[in-house]
């Protein structure tokens, strides 16, 4: 009898300690939530500052590491508010009245079953009318990035609209404005064969860095240890080291000793080892034991600093002529601060005119872009149905492959907490799509992005059927996870 007793008293005290902990808890919350919407130029306005302030107390619940406060919520049987991404304040608030009437409060008041769904319900209802209405199954929309050939193959369209997709996506760095007009007519025409519904995105190229020039012997390799040069002006048929010239040759002067620089998507990594005027020596410390070939339009990145470019490029200018009249969606490539984001709504509202707004898709591709994703989200969905894009090429490479395994999953919980829709993007299915079988790791990769709103497939010869893969892959997953929350639908493999 004495050990029961004890054992209750001090159940009781550690709760009335959980209670006190988690009531300090929410004031801090609240406290530092203020802080940050301050800071973020609000308060904003009202049809705004759900998301906002839920964005704000999500961060600064986030700050903090509750991970011991998680596990003696959960030695109770309570909430370790580890689902509490779209409703932070609502979650907090149960738990809070759960633990009062635990501790002897009978009327504690919890909130309502509305307040509590809130956050998912506008993360839903901004995926339908980013989307369009979505089936029941799967609840992602399927996006598929269109090859050159559906300008001239109506086919192709019409397969890939019974497949199963969603939103057509169309790559403004490939094709040209009558290329794209031509998708764009047979994408419609298939809408209204079929009684489908597809959306069309439209990437502008945005600031992507490549080799422009390139002045080296015929097939050569580049091995680790070898040198090369990155300048700003090159003459590729007069004799002399390797070297390459980027497309953005303003980018050599914001590189020091030490900087790195990765090449094609991360297969070559070279580091600054000297500099002059206009130039940097690069050496190789990252290339496959064969070697790797340097090919000129492959892409650059510079991972160790916040590279500053123009936003928007002249020939992004240009096509915003076509992709301010025709697209749904305008995906924003390589956007980094919310004064980019500015400009891309200025350059939009003088085209559209007052045409609806269109959906702004920001594509996260750089470890500034990351650092300022709360305020680039804010900025954009002040004036513009938003969603951002995990566009795991570019950051892969800039974060490191470690990394982004990690940061996918944090942009997805910052996203359902701003209750924007997330896109999946990057080599989903990229093996099926290319050789008609999937590989069993892009399977399960396939198979995580079921938490995202939307999932994009690349080109391929085997893109209608790894549609219909996909959305298999997609529904399965429906039946057993939302978001970060376990379902415990019936298991049958051991019935």
């Amino acid at each position: 009898m004495n050990d029961d007793f004890r054992q209750a008293s001090e159940a009781r005290a550690d709760l009335h300690e959980l209670l006190t902990a988690l009531s300090r808890l929410r004031e801090e919350v609240v406290a530092d939530g203020q802080r940050l919407i301050e800071s973020w130029g609000g308060p904003f306005p009202a049809e705004a500052a759900p998301a906002a302030e839920n964005l704000a107390h999500y961060l600064a619940l986030r700050r903090r590491d509750l991970s011991d406060l998680q596990s003696r919520l959960s030695a109770f049987g309570l909430s370790s508010l580890g689902r509490s991404e779209a409703k932070v304040m609502e979650a907090l608030d149960a738990l809070l009245a759960t633990l009062r009437r635990l501790a002897g409060e009978a009327d504690a008041p919890y909130p309502t079953a509305a307040a509590m769904r809130a956050g998912e319900d506008a993360i839903s209802a901004a995926r339908d009318r980013i989307f369009g209405a979505v089936p029941t199954t799967p609840h992602a929309v399927v996006m598929v990035t269109l090859p050159s050939e559906a300008a001239s193959e109506p086919e192709l369209i019409r397969r890939l609209l019974e497949a199963g997709m969603g939103c057509a996506r169309i790559n403004c760095a490939h094709d040209d404005a009558t290329a794209w007009k031509a998708m764009i007519a047979n994408i419609r025409a298939a809408e209204r064969a079929l009684g489908r519904n597809c959306r069309v995105l439209m990437d502008i190229a945005g600031p992507k860095c490549r080799i422009e020039q390139l002045r080296a012997p015929e097939k050569l390799r580049l091995y680790r240890g070898d040198r090369f040069a990155m300048v700003a002006t090159l003459d590729p048929r007069a004799g002399g080291p390797v070297a390459i010239r980027p497309s953005f040759p303003e980018a050599i002067g914001q590189l020091a000793l030490g900087a790195e620089v990765w090449i094609n998507d991360g297969k070559i990594g070279a580091r600054v080892v000297g500099a002059s005027a206009g130039a940097v020596e690069l050496e190789v410390f990252s290339a496959r034991g064969k070697g790797e070939r340097l090919k000129v339009e492959k892409g650059l990145n510079f991972p160790t600093i916040d590279l500053r470019l123009p936003p928007l490029t002249p020939k992004d200018f240009r096509d915003l002529d076509f992709v301010a009249a025709e697209a749904d969606l305008v995906g924003f490539s390589f956007v980094q601060e919310p004064a980019d984001v500015d400009l891309l709504q200025d350059h939009l509202a003088a085209r559209r005119g007052a045409l609806p707004k269109q959906t702004i898709v920001l594509k996260i591709e750089t470890p500034l872009a990351v650092r300022n994703l709360p305020r680039l989200i804010l900025r954009s969905a002040l004036h513009h149905p938003t969603a951002v894009m995990i566009a795991r090429g570019d950051l892969a490479v800039e974060l490191g492959f470690a990394r982004l395994s990690e940061m996918q999953e944090e942009i997805l919980w910052l996203c359902e907490a701003a209750h924007v829709p997330v896109i999946w993007a990057t080599q989903v299915l990229d093996q099926f799509i290319k050789d008609g079988a999937p590989s069993r790791a892009e399977t399960t990769d396939a198979a995580m992005a079921q938490r995202a709103e939307c999932v994009m497939l690349n080109k391929g010869p085997y893109l209608a059927e790894a549609v219909t893969f996909l959305r298999d892959v997609l529904a399965r997953m429906d039946r057993h996870q939302s978001k970060k929350f376990a379902r415990f639908t019936p298991l049958r493999a051991w019935d």
